[in-house]
């Protein structure tokens, strides 16, 4: 094994070698990764300020241009591992991502891909965050709609994100800030300082300045400080980590998901022609995305489309991490996957529930396969949505099914980040669109995971970094 590459602190624009270092392991190459501590985040945010002003001398237009530039950058450049001459491939990235998340290396490249979607197609994603505005709204500060002059100005100098590990297309979500002239802060997932490194690199060889960016390895108490410290900050984790933060209103959650599939009643008798996309919802990427499905709902015929569904979901067997076919995600972290297996265990003694995936798979839930541990794909029969494991969701394909009327499903899903609803119905259509439980809704027989860059994945970044107000005067000049 070489020496260790060192992946350094970004102190927009700066880079820097800590003294307390991070020591990961990856297939053929030792990686070193700088923590910095919350003082050195507190001093650098009090320049935030410049960094702001290196974005705002560019043209939006040519920003633009950098990121769709950064885009095949990305996805198949050789960029910069950490601060040293050593380069990394795109096949590098992967094997290393791999390594230290247990992607199996067919969703690491699916989610490089998604990552170069969203920047190649970032006028589209720009726009759909807009509503149609045009870029030059950035540049000048407002623009002309509906017969009047309407001033859009940043409510931040920065944009601050705690990024988790178990899914690097969550990258996505922060790109267009930079577009959008607002830098970022942040703080890697502790299994994947790879992503948000590589992007930063592509984005700094595209020609956005590297002041811009803030990358900073941190301990629980240097994210908190970087939460606070930014005007606007986005935090990804778990519902318990996350609930501290839900009463700031500067700081956006995203914590779980509880997607769903709800069934209507004129597609329950044909169920059968859809059970590839149930199946897609629920184990596409793993089954690690909020917008995973965690729970089925049908009017009629549960059983028979739990049998299916069990039957499907049992036969996708772990696969070694380089295998092509691969779709299940190692455990980087095996006491985790315990604890889960142990929790699903312990809320299938409450009566009502039952593991259906149990009778088809080959052997036991939790296992030790290829050098890794896994958990296989697993559904819960559920007799109504009170149980624990109704509404739930883990960090595999995990999924439970219901039989509830279609009258009451929207009153009993809770919240619930995607809603792929199975119906033509046009009465019932309505009332889902007009739910305040549903942040994104798929009428017909689309899969959760379906993504448009012309809609925004959760929350609109746009209307989170800026604010609008009335504009009156003689503009002819600016």
């Amino acid at each position: 094994m070489s020496a260790a590459i060192h992946i350094p602190v970004l102190r927009l624009g700066r880079t820097y070698r800590s003294l307390d270092t991070i020591k990961l392991s990856t297939a053929g190459q030792a990686l070193e990764v700088s923590v910095a501590n919350s003082g050195l985040i507190r001093r650098d945010l009090q320049q935030i300020a410049r960094s702001g002003e290196s974005l705002r001398a560019i043209p939006c237009e040519t920003l633009v241009g950098y990121c769709e530039k950064a885009a095949e950058l990305y996805l198949h450049g050789n960029l910069p591992w950490g601060d040293d001459e050593r380069l990394q491939s795109p096949d590098d990235y992967v094997a290393a991502l791999s390594q230290l998340t247990g992607l199996p290396h067919s969703l690491g490249r699916s989610n490089m891909g998604k990552v170069h979607a969203a920047m190649s197609n970032i006028r589209a994603v720009i726009a759909g965050l807009t509503r149609g505005m045009a870029l030059e709204l950035f540049d000048r500060g407002f623009v002309r709609q509906g017969g009047l002059e309407v001033n859009f100005f940043p409510q931040t100098e920065s944009l601050g994100v705690l990024l988790p590990s178990n899914s690097p297309g969550v990258n996505s979500l922060w790109l267009p800030a930079l577009v959008m002239k607002i830098p970022v802060v942040l703080k890697p997932g502790r299994e994947d300082p790879l992503t948000p490194f590589r992007i930063i690199q592509a984005m700094i060889a595209a020609g956005f300045p590297k002041e811009a960016f803030g990358f900073y390895p941190t301990t629980h108490d240097g994210g908190d400080t970087l939460l606070f410290g930014t005007g606007r900050a986005i935090a990804f984790g778990n519902d318990a980590t996350l609930k501290k933060y839900a009463p700031y209103r500067h700081i956006q959650v995203h914590g779980s998901g509880r997607s769903k599939v709800l069934v209507g009643d004129d597609f329950a008798d044909q169920w059968e022609k859809h059970l590839d996309v149930i199946v897609h919802s629920i184990s596409a990427n793993g089954g690690r995305s909020c917008i995973n499905c965690s729970s089925v709902l049908i009017g009629r015929d549960r059983d028979g489309l739990a049998d299916a569904l069990a039957r499907r979901l049992a036969a996708i067997e772990p696969l070694p991490r380089d295998n092509p076919d691969a779709v299940l995600c190692g455990f980087a972290n095996p006491s985790m996957a315990k604890g889960i297996n142990e929790r699903i265990d312990e809320l299938l003694l409450t009566p009502g529930a039952t593991d259906l995936t149990a009778r088809y798979r080959t052997g036991p839930r939790l296992v030790e396969m290829h050098g890794q541990t896994f958990l296989r794909p697993t559904l819960i029969v559920c007799d109504d949505l009170e149980h624990p494991l109704a509404n739930t969701e883990f960090m595999f394909p995990f999924a439970s099914i219901l039989q509830v009327p279609q009258a009451r499903m929207i009153d009993q899903i809770g919240e619930s980040l995607v809603v792929s609803a199975f119906t033509h119905d046009r009465a019932w259509s309505t009332a889902l669109m007009t739910s305040t439980n549903i942040e994104r809704l798929n009428l017909g027989p689309y899969s959760t995971m379906r993504v448009q860059w012309e809609q925004p994945h959760e929350g609109n970044l746009f209307e989170f970094l800026y604010r609008r107000r009335a504009l009156q005067g003689d503009l002819g000049s600016l």
